[in-house]
């Protein structure tokens, strides 16, 4: 599957082993494996990255064109947790386009077909291009990342992410 410029320049979506598995105008499905690094306190996935991987499916079938759709709003509900080594999958299905605003539907679900999540998003088109941006680097494995990260990357992205989890922070 060729990826569109969107997606091959999402590094946030690369560097969370995201998974662009269908692709067409109005729907998309994209899947995550649960990390270590991806659980909050209580050892279960961080609700925001649930979210962010049902924005990136929102963000794919929303984007349908040359002009950058972007979310208007959207409201999730959390329905089942998960852990690390699960795999989540987020679909989208456009239910509404008129005018420069739609509405869509994002399930996400774990491995076993469970529902852990349901998203409403509402998109804005608006009149601007894509910025012209280096694609991040592909992989020479194959794989079909978000946006083509090599394994090195991935790698780099955990370690730096790993270092930055044992930063105290102070509020």
């Amino acid at each position: 599957m060729t990826l569109r410029p969107m997606m091959r320049n999402d590094r946030a979506s690369a560097m969370l082993g995201m998974v662009v598995e269908h692709d067409a105008p109005g729907e998309s499905r994209v899947s995550m494996t649960v990390r270590d690094d991806m659980l909050n306190g209580f050892a279960i996935t961080h609700g925001g990255l649930v979210f962010t991987l049902a924005d990136t499916a929102f963000a794919i079938a929303c984007n349908e064109d040359e002009r950058v759709t972007v979310a208007g709003g959207a409201d999730i509900t959390f329905l089942k947790s998960t852990t690390a080594g699960q795999t989540l999958t987020a679909t989208a299905a456009r239910r509404a386009r008129s005018g420069r605003t739609g509405l869509y539907d994002i399930r996400v679900t774990d491995e076993t077909g469970d529902l852990v999540a349901e998203v409403r998003g509402r998109s804005i088109t608006t009149d601007r291009r894509p910025p012209a941006m280096p694609p991040v680097p592909s992989t020479s494995s194959g794989t079909s990342t978000a946006a083509g990260t090599s394994a090195a990357t991935e790698s780099h992205a955990h370690e730096r992410n790993a270092a930055l989890s044992t930063t105290e922070v102070s509020r």
